[in-house]
């Protein structure tokens, strides 16, 4: 099975794709979208939980059961349309999204609305 990385892209400038995730899960099924992160005491530095829906629609997350900080972006067709770094236990957010990414806290520190982000093997 080919390895599957998280990139960025600047929507800023021509500047070349950087990894933001090699350690990448895909969380397909509705119990693997369910729980998320919940109940894991850490997550590595490079690793990145991607959420595939059918469609843009509004999408919630929540921190509850989860431990530690993480960054949150909402993309669509690829472009960020949100980036919101959520707390441990008690953060919550939502934007509209047909992808959702969910990454350590400080990871996504470079990536703005507007830019792209993309799994690729």
């Amino acid at each position: 099975m080919p390895s599957v990385r998280l990139v960025h892209r600047s929507g800023r400038s021509n500047a070349p794709s950087t990894p933001l995730a090699s350690d990448v899960d895909v969380a397909r099924s509705t119990l693997e979208q369910g729980r998320g992160l919940m109940f894991r005491r850490s997550i590595p530095d490079d690793y990145a939980l991607v959420f595939p829906f059918d469609a843009p629609d509004t999408q919630w997350l929540h921190m509850l059961f989860v431990p530690f900080a993480i960054d949150a972006l909402w993309l669509v067709d690829g472009e960020v349309q949100k980036a919101k770094r959520l707390a441990p236990f008690v953060g919550l957010g939502r934007g509209r999204a047909d992808t959702v990414v969910e990454l350590p806290a400080g990871a996504a520190d470079e990536v703005a609305v507007g830019d792209e982000v993309r799994l690729v093997e």
